[in-house]
């Protein structure tokens, strides 16, 4: 069955970095974009990137361009999102999704398939 699994969460200070995982199974990674939402207490859950699945295309929210870096290896069935200079404000669940086709898109009814979640917390 298709599952999305995510890690690489943490506690983290203000300015470091974390690097997230999605492995992905019971798919072909190749053919689907897959993005990255995350959702902090009391906000609804927000697109973070998204990446399409030749990996040529990459989206990012504003609030995070400069910083996030989204790339894919569809070799290891996994998709990354390196997150620099992180701040409080990026404290939340980050969650894995697999869209229903190959490019990119915010629109969260378009994801079929849905990780667990990892949490990620920064403070000093």
């Amino acid at each position: 069955q298709v599952q999305l699994v995510e890690s690489g969460g943490g506690l983290v200070q203000p300015g470091g970095s974390l690097r997230l995982s999605c492995a992905v199974s019971g798919f072909t990674l190749d053919y689907y974009a897959i993005g990255w939402f995350r959702q902090a207490p009391g906000k609804e859950r927000e697109g973070v990137s998204c990446i399409s699945s030749s990996g040529g295309t990459t989206y990012y929210a504003d609030s995070v361009k400069g910083r996030f870096t989204i790339s894919r290896d569809n070799a290891k069935n996994t998709v990354y999102l390196q997150m620099n200079s992180l701040k409080p404000e990026d404290t939340a669940v980050y969650y894995c999704a697999r869209r229903r086709g190959s490019r990119c898109s915010y629109a969260q009814n378009e994801y079929g398939y849905w990780g667990q979640g990892t949490q990620v917390t920064v403070s000093s």
